[in-house]
């Protein structure tokens, strides 16, 4: 396994209210942070709050290039950004879910419970479970 050293660039916290981060994303002008009752917007340049959106935000946070993605136990919601609004609901895999990404136009997310990664087609809906190569 290649590992290789990282360097951290900027910290950014703590901030007022939250007492964990559950998820984070970047939509090319803010960082996104899941804080368990709502998602909160912080420009990366200042690290100044910009405003939050009242979601159940416990796990992972992702972005589309237009929407964000949010676990909230066992679904997904696809939310508007601009507005606040949910739009829609997947399911989550296995009833629950703990990571989430967007990547080459598919959800990615982690289930820790049973070492599984599920690429999901967020227009179908539709879930296909990737295993986790077993722990040695």
């Amino acid at each position: 396994m290649n590992q290789s050293a990282a360097e951290i660039v900027r910290e950014y916290g703590p901030f007022p209210g939250v007492d964990q981060v559950h998820g984070v994303t970047y939509d090319g002008q803010h960082v996104w942070l899941a804080v368990g009752d709502r998602l909160i917007a912080f420009d990366p340049a200042t690290g100044k709050t910009l405003r939050s959106i009242a979601v159940a935000a416990n796990a992972g946070t992702a972005f589309d290039g237009r929407h964000l993605f949010q676990i909230d136990g066992d679904r997904i919601q696809k939310i508007d950004p601009k507005t606040g609004r949910v739009l829609a609901t997947i399911p989550a895999p296995g009833g629950g879910c703990s990571g989430l990404t967007w990547a080459e136009g598919m959800l990615w997310v982690g289930q820790y419970r049973d070492r599984k990664i599920y690429q999901i087609d967020p227009r179908q809906g539709r879930f296909f479970a990737r295993s986790s190569p077993s722990a040695s």
